[in-house]
């Protein structure tokens, strides 16, 4: 046995003890949906409609194909290995112990900034009904509350989850089948102008060119963000042989049509450029259409989807640090679990570096959402070409007779890894078209650097003296 497979055997025996299955399809399938649709669906749609117009939908299009693929080949993955660690598992085994190293730390990162950004979302939304009240007060009533849920149950955590998931799955569809009814049946004031020509009357399908659709593909990507968090609950699902390939293909069809269904609903209601690009555009249709109390309502949405995705990362920090300490890198203390079956010191150690954020809606209340956001795109696509990098290697490992093959497959591989790979390679590339994400190019270097030298650090004290 190699030392690879003995470290895969030991963790896997450590999660048997460790960590309790509590979670059923229902929870899987909501915390994937959850964590992909977040305020970035409700608010920064309308940036997005905007930069690219209607050619926002091929935008969505193209990244949720390369999603597609990506979350198949993690399908397949998870069946092989159903581990919490999920893709940081995998990049240690596929790849090579600093992948599995520099995984399992940016997707952990990844996911403290999600909090911070969710947490001062709430602190801003917040004030629309208490402006009174400072930024930073709600922030932290809401850490406390979060932390306590996945500190006593991770079934406490699926309800939460469940429940969030479900109050903007309902107002995603109350938009499209209400706006389907007003442009099939010609209802309220917007049935004259509403048509499913405004998304090529104005200019053209793509009226910002190909430029537009180039600049708005990160922004897809970044909103899919969070659909993979169903790698990270393998380890506490029931029957994950059963649960996991119907979740994946669940959640992917669902995204697809959530994302899309509510984009050309959005435009063909009113045309892109009569879109304010500063507000929600679920605001602004449901303000046309006559919806009383419109802003109140996405406000509290926007709310519970902060809430949401700070709930995740919460859970999938906790776990990524129990993965990284039972390969050795990250201190021992992150690997214990309570009497729950929780990982509560990884869990509490998250949420103490998510009081930064705390911190900074006290110190820098305006510009703290800018701030912490930078580097989440660079994040997700390194997790996703470690998914679709260890996916290749695990096939080529099947050809080889070392790893056995599982029944839910990846359709058109080897190339559809290579499609997935050069798409992320143009994504990358993408970030440098504007100076706003540029940012990200700068940071991304100073903190694989970091990792390097942690990654040297952690190796030389695993040596035998």
């Amino acid at each position: 046995m190699t030392r690879i497979d003995r470290m895969l055997a030991e963790e896997q025996r450590h999660e048997a003890r460790d960590l309790e299955r509590g979670l059923k399809e229902r929870h899987i399938r909501l915390i994937a949906l959850g964590g992909a649709i977040g305020v970035g669906l409700f608010l920064g749609s309308a940036k997005a409609i905007h930069q690219a117009g209607p050619g926002l939908i091929l935008s969505y299009m193209i990244a949720g194909i390369a999603v597609f693929f990506t979350m198949r080949a993690l399908g397949e993955l998870l069946l092989h290995r159903p581990v919490a660690g999920s893709f940081a598992t995998y990049a240690e085994e596929y790849v090579g112990p600093w992948a599995g190293f520099f995984t399992g730390w940016t997707y952990w990162f990844m996911w403290l900034v999600v909090g911070m950004a969710e947490l001062t979302a709430i602190g801003m939304y917040i004030h629309y009904w208490f402006p009174e009240i400072p930024q930073w007060v709600p922030a932290l009533i809401a850490l406390i509350i979060l932390t306590a849920a996945n500190l006593i149950a991770v079934k406490l955590f699926g309800e939460f989850e469940f429940w969030f998931s479900m109050i903007k799955i309902v107002t995603i569809l109350a938009m499209i089948l209400i706006g389907l009814a007003i442009i099939v049946f010609g209802l309220g004031d917007l049935g004259a102008s509403a048509s499913f020509s405004n998304l090529w009357k104005h200019g053209g399908f793509s009226p910002v060119g190909t430029l537009g659709v180039l600049l708005t593909v990160q922004i897809a990507c970044f909103s899919y963000t969070g659909i993979e968090l169903i790698g990270v609950t393998a380890g506490e699902v029931e029957n994950p042989e059963k649960v996991l390939p119907r979740a994946t293909n669940g959640v992917v069809y669902r995204i697809l049509f959530f994302y899309l269904g509510t984009l050309i609903i959005i435009m063909s209601l009113v045309p892109w450029h009569q879109l304010n690009p500063t507000a929600s555009p679920f605001v602004q249709v449901f303000d046309r259409i006559g919806i009383p109390a419109a802003g109140g309502i996405i406000n509290f949405v926007v709310i519970t989807a902060a809430a949401s995705s700070c709930n995740s990362g919460i859970f999938s920090t906790g776990r990524m640090l129990y993965t990284l300490s039972q390969f050795g890198q990250a201190p021992a203390a992150l690997g214990k679990v309570n009497a729950r079956h929780i990982p509560a010191t990884g869990i509490l150690m998250s949420s103490g570096f998510m009081l930064i954020g705390v911190l900074l809606n006290y110190l820098v209340p305006e510009e703290v959402f800018t701030y912490v956001t930078s580097v989440i795109t660079v994040a997700a696509v390194w997790t996703w070409v470690v998914i679709i990098w260890s996916h290749l290697n695990y096939r080529r490992a099947i050809a080889r007779g070392q790893a056995q093959p599982v029944s839910f497959r990846l359709p058109g591989a080897p190339w559809s890894n290579w499609f997935v790979l050069i798409f992320m390679l143009g994504v990358v590339c993408s970030l440098a078209l504007e100076a706003d994400t540029r940012v990200a190019l700068y940071v991304a270097p100073f903190w694989f650097a970091l990792l390097a030298v942690g990654y040297r650090f952690s190796a030389s004290r695993a040596q035998p003296n």
